[in-house]
């Protein structure tokens, strides 16, 4: 998103106490900052550091990403994986394959990822199994409907995060004030307040993620 949440100098100050960025992460942050001008979708060394320390809490055998963009979101998720575990990722866009598979290669984490490339919705029901962990980073209006796509294939107990919540902090403004993917962000965060299958968190960590828990069937 365009916008931090928090300053500059507090953003500075939380990165400066969160661990070092890994050699391959800041590598690949650099070089997607260098080459694409849609950069601020990259999850960055908070987020990032954040989503690793969650997937190392919970030991996932499998973990489902749906939106690859680079890949630096798949690394750091794919760090927590036990040994033997599998990351699958889903990217719409053909031409970002290239940076995230070399990526993926240098990480050392080439059998560990699978790459995806296609429309979410179609591509999700191919992928055989269950998923322990799925992260949410794509089209917007489509969360609601991943979200469903999702559910029923993770364990009692597995989660979903989804990223940019907060949506810039669009999602306080009133409904004809929000974009389009605003409001679908706003619809998404009440479909999951109003599920009773689940306990959720809403962290405002860079542009927001919700942490939601599946607690019952």
């Amino acid at each position: 998103m365009s916008k931090t949440l928090i300053s500059k100098e507090l953003d500075s100050y939380t990165e400066e106490y969160t661990s070092a960025e890994l050699p391959v992460l800041a590598a690949l942050n650099r070089e997607t900052n260098m080459k694409r001008g849609d950069c601020i979708m990259l999850s960055g060394h908070l987020q990032g550091a954040f989503l690793q320390m969650l997937s190392h809490m919970i030991k996932p055998k499998a973990i489902l990403e749906i939106g690859t963009f680079t890949g630096y979101s798949a690394i750091a998720l794919a760090q927590g994986l036990v040994t033997g575990g599998h990351l699958h990722t889903i990217e719409i866009d053909e031409e970002l394959q290239w940076l995230s598979s070399r990526y993926f290669v240098e990480a050392g984490l080439a059998n560990s990822i699978t790459q995806h490339i296609g429309v979410a919705a179609d591509v999700i029901p191919t992928i055989p199994g269950t998923f322990d962990l799925v992260f949410i980073d794509a089209d917007k209006p489509a969360y609601e409907l991943y979200f469903d796509l999702v559910f029923d294939r993770i364990p009692v107990g597995g989660y979903i995060v989804a990223d940019n919540v907060l949506y810039d902090g669009e999602v306080i403004l009133d409904p004809e004030e929000q974009s389009k993917n605003a409001r679908a962000i706003h619809s998404f965060n009440q479909k999951v307040k109003g599920d009773p299958r689940v306990e959720h968190v809403l962290v405002p960590l860079r542009d927001g993620l919700m942490v939601v828990r599946k607690v019952r069937g």
